[in-house]
């Protein structure tokens, strides 16, 4: 594992959940999430019973039933960050958008990363294994391919050049 370790909160599908650090990236090892819980012990928590995982800013949110504090799940309108405007539905029925990034990360981990609609909470990044999703929706793509160059213009060779 990496030498950075971020602050995460894990949430189960029973709801509880569980503080501890993980690396920003490459955290699951065969079919677990390996935490490093608040008393320094190593924890493996099978993917199954995983909802999603939240880096949070900080562990004491003052609430304790939703410490990730995810009061908005979905965008009040589009929004305006570049990426991939999706919708997640869970295997428990919650819905969740974000916006990931528009590169192979998508399709090619066992789960998609998401910024949250509301930035502002406790959470700044979520991870929902692949396990925990029953579907996948790009709602749409915010600032996407860069705009085609402009043509070439061709000089016709008949016309005199008067300056």
């Amino acid at each position: 594992m990496s030498s950075s370790r971020k602050k995460a909160i894990v949430r189960k599908f029973t709801r509880d959940w569980v503080a501890g650090y993980l690396p920003s990236d490459g955290f699951v090892h065969g079919a677990a999430v390996e935490l490093l819980d608040l008393d320094g012990k190593v924890t493996a928590i099978d993917l199954e019973q995983v909802k999603w995982v939240c880096f949070v800013r900080d562990f004491n949110s003052g609430e304790p039933s939703n410490p990730e504090r995810l009061l908005r799940k979905t965008f009040a309108g589009r929004p305006r960050t570049a990426g991939l405007f999706v919708r997640a539905k869970l295997t428990d029925g919650d819905v969740m958008e974000g916006l990931a990034a528009n590169d192979l990360s998508l399709v090619a981990s066992q789960g998609v990363f998401l910024t949250p609609p509301d930035t502002r909470s406790n959470t700044q990044r979520l991870w929902i294994p692949a396990a925990a999703l029953s579907e996948l929706e790009v709602v749409a793509l915010i600032g996407g391919a860069p705009k085609a160059k402009p043509a070439v213009r061709v000089v016709d060779e008949t016309q005199e050049k008067l300056f």
